[in-house]
């Protein structure tokens, strides 16, 4: 029964294309939409998705949205969600119900940027020549989702930071859902060429009362010797699904690093696949999910070092209430011939009540021998030794336990290179963790 369920969902989900895609990209489109009605939805019975129960995503029906870019602004869950972007952004672009808001975005670009969204009638004549990329670094392994959001495309953000250009100000995109039963589907490239430094932007929210779901792409192309600080932040609506594959290729003696938060949706996927396409690359991703309810969390994250002399730092961190349930992957792949690698990786999590479950998974897969690598995970509750110092210089038991709860996440909204943003997050935390505090 759940195999027809959820075969019934992904044909639904289709619908919209269900015969030959037209437009721009549209072999690619093509591709992605064959490969997708051949592929199964994964179920329990998948090792990969075992933790996570998706019956009542493949219950649901979803339709495209409603073309139309209004926006309340009075509406809190609209400023939560980040429309607008940090006002220290170089550049901004929001996407409302999956179309292009240009009335929201700032679209001036700095000096060596160059940008171009794609629209359901953009020319294919005038795409880009390194708009080719598109689609490259998802590949054909890609999970079902992904090959969905491919042959869903219509509106994308595609950028490019030219060769040796430092870009100052991050370079920011926002995507969010205002409206009840429809699936979206964001679509972000980044090509940064050789030598240069970007700060990207991710934020994902909704103002939707109900269900709706979220099928996110982002493909990250790192020259050589370049530079990229990527962030990503998911506040959607609490009845929403978000699914998400982010994807980076990083070449030689290129720096990767991502930091990712996860606070919204009853669901939430985010698949991370980081590849050292290079000798010398570094790769890093830290990670928070912060999450209560009935709410589950799910990271799946792979670094793969194909080449020598690489390194690559992981730190991911869960905060898990109520009845909540937080799951991490974390598979480092060491290929034959990648000597001297240097990774490490770490998982902390944080359980809140007796009823919060985590699922923790470091994996080591390693073939080459002269490595450096280590991994480590911890589930457990605030130490009492911890609690009775902070109780001991005058606070009462709950401020002690949401003040050690508020510095156990903090730790990885520090991390992000965006002051206003980071601030945001900060109040989030607060909020989440039942710590107030003067200004």
């Amino acid at each position: 029964m759940a195999d027809v369920t959820s075969h019934a969902f992904l044909e639904a989900l289709l619908a919209p294309v269900a015969h030959a895609p037209s437009g721009p990209l549209k072999a690619l489109r093509a591709a992605a939409l064959d490969r997708a009605h051949a592929a199964a939805l994964p179920t329990a019975r998948d090792e990969d998705w075992r933790f996570v129960d998706l019956a009542p995503l493949y219950k649901l029906a979803f339709r495209a949205p409603v073309d139309g870019t209004a926006v309340d602004v009075a509406d809190p869950a609209v400023a939560t969600a980040g429309v607008d972007g940090p006002p220290e952004a170089a550049a901004h672009w929001a996407f409302v119900d999956g179309r292009f808001a240009p009335a929201r975005s700032r679209t001036t670009l700095p000096a060596g940027v160059d940008a171009f969204v794609l629209g359901e009638s953009t020319d294919p004549a005038t795409l880009p020549a390194w708009a080719d990329a598109l689609g490259t670094l998802v590949g054909t392994q890609a999970d079902v989702f992904a090959e969905v959001n491919t042959a869903m495309l219509r509106d994308a953000l595609l950028l490019r930071v030219r060769r040796g250009c430092v870009v100052d100000a991050p370079l920011s995109v926002a995507f969010v859902t205002t409206q009840t039963d429809v699936a979206v589907h964001p679509r972000v490239l980044l090509v940064v060429e050789d030598g240069a430094q970007v700060t990207l932007v991710e934020q994902f929210g909704g103002s939707a009362a109900g269900a709706y779901l979220v099928n996110a792409v982002c493909e990250v192309r790192v020259g050589a010797g370049a530079q990229v600080a990527h962030v990503r932040v998911q506040q959607d609506a609490i009845g929403a699904f978000h699914l998400a594959n982010s994807i980076a290729q990083v070449g030689r003696d290129g720096r990767y690093v991502q930091q990712s938060v996860a606070l919204g949706a009853r669901l939430s996927r985010h698949g991370v696949r980081a590849v050292q396409a290079g000798e010398g690359a570094h790769l890093g991703l830290d990670g928070l999910a912060l999450i209560g309810g009935r709410q589950v969390a799910d990271t799946h994250s792979t670094l793969d070092h194909a080449f020598a002399h690489g390194s690559s730092r992981q730190t991911h961190k869960c905060v898990v209430a109520g009845g909540a349930h937080a799951v991490f992957n974390g598979r480092i792949l060491v290929r034959h011939g990648a000597q001297q690698t240097d990774s490490a990786q770490e998982s902390r999590n944080l359980l809140l009540s007796e009823r919060a479950r985590v699922d923790t998974k470091p994996q080591l897969e390693i073939f080459a021998d002269d490595v450096r690598c280590a991994h480590g995970a911890t589930v457990g509750q605030l130490e009492a030794e911890e609690v009775f110092y902070l109780r001991s210089r005058g606070l009462t038991e709950a401020d002690a336990r949401t003040l050690l709860t508020f510095g156990f996440a903090a730790d990885i909204v520090d991390r992000v290179p965006v002051a206003s943003l980071r601030a945001r997050l900060r109040d989030a935390v607060t909020e989440r963790t039942g710590l107030h505090v003067a200004a």
